[in-house]
């Protein structure tokens, strides 16, 4: 799959495709001279599609108000050149969507994150600034997605939280190929939150205080093991999300 991002600060995402276990995702496989990788990630800065001197991408908004608002030129010929370059690409013969990182998008969980794991990728665009310039939303943008209710400067992060939850799905990611079924979340634990985790030494004191690994984890006995991983996942989610609890299954 191929993700083409668009942001004014592609330098924030090199230690991120180059750093962590999600690096396999985003690195060619070993020996492919066609570079072919799980997660194919492109950056495109709209400055380099903005007009003039300057190449400015940003303006005053029209009304009045704080801030400066992206301009829609830049971003209309940025995402022309990237569609154009996926129909020339192999296998690229429809348009993905354009997603756009906003507050008013919808909230990304674990089933939306599934899907876009198992799509063809989508065109990312971060907006900075006071926003973007309606009329390019209007046109152009499909989905509209937020991490949560709270404003962040840009949308560089939001892109990384979905193209790190989307890699961490892809297989041969992650040590355990089949660890992320036991995510928070995740349908195979029915939508629960994880259960708590221990590891040596079986004895940790801290601060003066002796604090002992539960005894059913030292047991050896796998069914009551499970069973109270289980109890776990409910109380956790009970206190902490019983919204969860609340949705369809």
């Amino acid at each position: 799959m191929r993700f083409d991002v668009i942001t004014l600060f592609p330098e924030l995402f090199a230690p991120f495709l180059t750093i962590g276990i999600t690096r396999r995702a985003f690195e060619a496989k070993d020996g492919d001279k066609d570079g072919v990788k799980l997660v194919d990630v492109r950056l495109w800065n709209p400055r380099n599609f903005a007009q003039g001197t300057y190449r400015r991408i940003d303006d005053r908004p029209f009304g009045g108000g704080p801030g400066m608002v992206m301009m829609a030129e830049p971003l209309r010929l940025c995402l022309e050149a990237i569609q154009t370059e996926r129909r020339q690409a192999k296998n690229q013969t429809q348009l993905v969507p354009v997603v756009l990182f906003s507050p008013i998008g919808e909230k990304l969980d674990h089933s939306s994150v599934e899907k876009w794991s198992k799509s063809d990728g989508a065109v990312l665009v971060c907006g900075r600034y006071e926003g973007i310039d309606q009329r390019f939303i209007d046109a152009y943008v499909d989905i509209q997605i937020s991490l949560g209710d709270f404003v962040l400067s840009g949308g560089e992060i939001a892109a990384m939280a979905l193209l790190d939850a989307v890699a961490r799905l892809q297989p041969g990611v992650l040590s355990d190929q089949d660890s992320h079924h036991l995510d928070s979340f995740n349908p195979a634990l029915d939508g629960l939150l994880d259960c708590p985790h221990y590891t040596r030494p079986e004895i940790w004191e801290d601060q003066g205080v002796t604090k002992a690994v539960p005894d059913v984890l030292l047991s050896g006995h796998h069914v009551n093991i499970e069973k109270w991983r289980q109890e776990q996942r409910f109380k956790l989610t009970i206190e902490l999300r019983p919204d969860l609890l609340k949705k369809p299954s």
